[in-house]
């Protein structure tokens, strides 16, 4: 679908992103692309890198699954908003309260990311 094509155009791209919870600041990367037609992504920190599931985009607003073994075994789900170069949102682990997430985009050319 061409407007699913064209919202996560925006979305594309790798991420800085800093995860600030009551135990301190975590810093990860988080890459997202189009795979077959699908969006997909994968989340590097903490000495692992997880598959991001369930991604979801409507217009500025995406959300995504994780789970991470490090430095706790936790399922995250993730709720950001993009604007431009920035996102903004929140990460929610179970029951726990919700970490405020800010990122930005990194301006290295696709090719020289890897």
């Amino acid at each position: 679908m061409t407007a699913d094509t064209d919202r996560t155009a925006s979305l594309e791209g790798v991420w800085d992103l800093t995860v600030a919870t009551p135990v301190g600041r975590i810093k990860a990367v988080v890459e997202f692309h189009r795979q077959d037609g699908s969006l997909t992504g994968v989340a590097s920190g903490a000495g692992e890198d997880v598959p991001l599931r369930d991604i979801t985009v409507d217009g500025p607003h995406v959300t995504w699954n994780q789970s991470v073994t490090r430095p706790l075994r936790l399922n995250l789900a993730f709720a950001v908003d993009v604007h431009g170069d920035t996102l903004r949102g929140a990460s929610r682990a179970g029951r726990l309260p919700a970490s405020k997430v800010t990122g930005t985009r990194r301006t290295t050319p696709a090719g020289e990311a890897e």
